[in-house]
């Protein structure tokens, strides 16, 4: 019992015989080399290599490395059980030397080498087999005949006495052979259209790990962009930051000088007010009267009264100054509108499109405002050639045809509308001129107060999103082939995004039932 389960760890997967030089994958499981090449040789078509065994996949071919451990392994194995190696069948008529058979025939129960079978007989009854020892199953268990009919009433094999006088005698009987040509047809159209089948999940596969790859790229790009770009951003921050110090700083160091030679003049007048009020003080504790009257006629009262005057001037506080706090923000502000300035004139970043409408195509049943900005329904009949005539609709006087743009729009609390993207050449009459129900345009739709959906080619997209918010941004990357809607709520809601191939420059669509709608500046 050992031994068996010896024999079965010692395996291939593949071939299902004892390893012959094994090898081993990065995710540990063991194979033929011989097996494991040809696997990874049909793998290599696709360009997609996994394991076997546990499926685990590999961007490239993966390095064989040799198990010596488990070669010895096996190697042991056989050398100790050597009946476990492969069984040749030898020709029953060399009895002299074994000579391994070629073939073997059902009838006599013999197997024949080269030699033997080219004086064996020809006749339909010796039927020839691939080398074998199993005869037991090949011969019918009542009379012992070779089992060479097929019963399809009863789905059974057998013998030319059970066609002939058994109960198959009335049964709609085939040759094995004849059987076996069918079903290995019906097999091969199997094997066919399950192969068509794998191919076309190989490709999608493929296509699928190419979208993954195509998004990792991508997203590594943006990110790298983002991150670039937010460096650059607090660079040029803390640039404003550090010149709105150094003018703080440098508006300090200036009342401070002030504040400094001003208090060095305070302590001299101070100074020399100490060194009259010690001499006063000195001719008031005198007692000898004749001094005292000699020392006030030196005295200058008037000047001691000046300096007191003087003094209280000099040293009003207000006098000093203080901080400029206008030219400190006027820096601040200065620096931060440099820095919008040149947010807005990043090549990556997307400023909103002045969006203006095309009077020569709106439809002579709306309104459009002064400033070409908003569109609602009106009574007053106009004509034009390029005008839309059965759609209440309006294409924008710009168009787009690289790049990358979005604008805001504004709706009115309840109506039916859509807005969008159209090419010129969209029709302007019929049926076909309705945005959304050609090739030509791509639109959110808004009905029924309070339902969105997306409308393309005719084929029309009830989204589960409502509506929760007036104002929507819609954002065109003409390279990319992308349209995306939003609802500018708090936070943001993206609605939709419709991918196509542009071939044409686009124009803003609007179209209104009733109500308005109206483009932001």
């Amino acid at each position: 019992m050992a031994s068996a389960d010896l024999r079965d760890e010692l395996n291939c997967s593949i071939c299902l015989n004892i390893y012959t030089d094994p090898v081993t994958l990065r995710c540990g499981h063991n194979f033929c080399r011989v097996c494991i090449d040809l696997v990874l040789n049909t793998q290599q078509r696709f360009g997609v290599y996994t394991c076997p065994d546990c499926r685990e996949g590999f961007q490239e071919r993966p390095v064989l490395r040799k198990n010596t451990t488990l070669c010895n392994i096996a190697e042991c194995f056989l050398s100790t059980h050597p009946e476990q190696e492969e069984t040749l069948i030898f020709c029953t008529n060399c009895i002299h030397s074994p000579v391994p058979a070629v073939k073997t025939c059902l009838m006599c129960e013999a197997s024949l080498c080269d030699n033997h079978l080219r004086v064996h007989s020809k006749s339909e009854e010796h039927v020839l087999v691939e080398p074998t020892t199993a005869l037991g199953n090949r011969k019918c268990p009542v009379h012992k005949k070779i089992l060479e009919y097929y019963c399809t009433e009863d789905a059974t094999y057998i013998c030319v006495s059970c066609r002939l006088d058994g109960e198959h005698r009335a049964h709609k009987v085939t040759l094995v052979k004849d059987a076996s040509d069918k079903k290995k047809k019906k097999l091969r159209n199997v094997l066919e259209k399950l192969t068509s089948k794998s191919e076309e999940i190989e490709k999608g596969l493929q296509s699928l790990q190419e979208c993954r790859r195509e998004v990792q790229e991508k997203a590594a790009g943006e990110s790298k962009r983002v991150t670039a770009l937010f460096t650059d951003i607090r660079k040029r921050l803390e640039d404003v930051e550090k010149r709105v110090l150094n003018e703080i700083s440098r508006q300090e160091n200036q009342i401070s000088l002030s504040v400094c030679q001003l208090i060095k003049k305070v302590e001299m007048q101070k100074e020399e007010l100490s060194r009259k009020m010690y001499h006063i003080e000195k001719l008031c504790n005198m007692t000898d009267p004749l001094i005292v009257l000699q020392e006030s006629d030196t005295c200058d009262l008037c000047d001691m009264d000046y300096g007191e005057n003087e003094d209280k001037r000099d040293t009003k506080v207000h006098d000093v100054g203080d901080l400029d706090q206008g030219l400190i923000s006027e820096t601040l502000h200065t620096g931060l509108s440099d820095f919008v300035t040149w947010l807005k004139r990043k090549p990556n970043m997307q400023e909103a499109q002045d969006i203006l409408l095309d009077m020569n195509t709106a439809c002579e049943d709306i309104d459009i405002s002064g400033d070409l900005k908003a569109i609602s329904r009106s009574e007053i009949k106009q004509y034009h050639p390029e005008r839309f005539q059965y759609y209440p609709q309006v294409l924008s006087s710009n168009s787009f045809s690289a790049g990358r743009h979005n604008w805001e729009v504004e709706t009115s609390e309840s109506g039916n509308w859509k807005i969008g993207m159209c090419y010129p050449s969209v029709d302007r009459s019929g049926d076909l001129s309705y945005f959304g129900d050609n090739n030509k345009s791509w639109c959110l739709r808004r009905y029924n107060n309070n339902q969105y959906s997306v409308v393309h080619d005719s084929k029309e997209i009830q989204l589960t999103h409502k509506f929760s918010c007036q104002r929507l941004r819609i954002y065109l990357d003409y390279e990319a082939g992308q349209l995306s809607f939003y609802e500018l709520c708090d936070p943001i809601r993206h609605l939709h995004t419709f991918t196509a191939t542009f071939t044409e420059p686009l124009h803003a669509a609007f179209c209104v039932w009733d109500d308005w709608v109206r483009i932001l500046q």
